[in-house]
């Protein structure tokens, strides 16, 4: 075989691994604990030896915590294009007035997840722009929906089931709805913050630092030389 040809079997084999990667992503999903008023839902979300506390404040159609119609099972496949793993369980929080909602975590998270389900013909936006991970048919059917242009809502036609993903690290994830009979959620996270994450800006300044630091030590040395 040509070095080529190596090269080329080698760079096959690497593009397999990081889609395999890719698609064995693993979310943490949160496990609902109880509803404790009409506007509240407590939860925790175990990531690795973390245990967040989660809240959900906001209007309440109904909340699966322990058993239930398991929303998430039907077409798995569909609405997770196969990128993560489905929603653990039956826990589900179900809205039926729309409004401002929030889920706050008790420590920052990493790239958050927001699984839907029965998002009939509804309207919403998020407070940070989301990507999609897949959408397709559920429980109660199918349906499509199109991002706004900042990518942080959309409007559903349909049975719209899906999951986005918020990139970054996250204390909370606020949305608005539309009323409607029902549709519910859950969330789930890459990981758990330990530190204060450097901003983009940030980044750059330092790249730009060691880029300077870098050419004034050749130069030191060509005249040394």
């Amino acid at each position: 075989m040509s070095i080529r040809n190596i090269l080329g079997a080698l760079a096959a084999t690497a593009a397999l691994t990081s889609a395999g990667a890719a698609g064995a992503t693993t979310v943490n999903w949160v496990d609902w604990t109880a509803q404790t008023s009409g506007t509240h839902v407590d939860g925790t979300l175990t990531i690795g030896a973390n245990v967040l506390d989660i809240d959900y404040d906001g209007a309440i159609g109904f909340t699966q915590t322990n058993g239930g119609t398991d929303y998430w099972a039907a077409q798995v496949a569909d609405y997770t294009d196969g990128a993560v793993n489905r929603p653990t369980g039956s826990d589900i929080i179900a809205l039926n007035a729309g409004g401002q909602k929030v889920v706050t975590f008790s420590q920052a998270v990493i790239n958050p997840f927001f699984a839907f389900s029965s998002w009939n013909g509804n309207t919403v936006d998020f407070s940070a722009p989301f990507t999609i991970v897949g959408q397709g048919c559920g429980h109660w059917g199918c349906g499509t929906f199109v991002p706004n242009v900042g990518n942080t809502g959309f409007t559903g036609s349909g049975e719209v089931h899906g999951v986005l993903q918020f990139q970054g690290t996250f204390t909370s994830i606020s949305f608005t709805d539309v009323s409607e009979n029902w549709h519910g959620f859950t969330v789930g996270a890459e990981g758990v913050s330990t530190g204060a994450v450097p901003e983009p800006a940030t980044w750059a300044m330092m790249i730009l630092g060691f880029g300077a630091a870098g050419a004034m030590l050749r130069r030191r040395r060509t005249a040394i030389a």
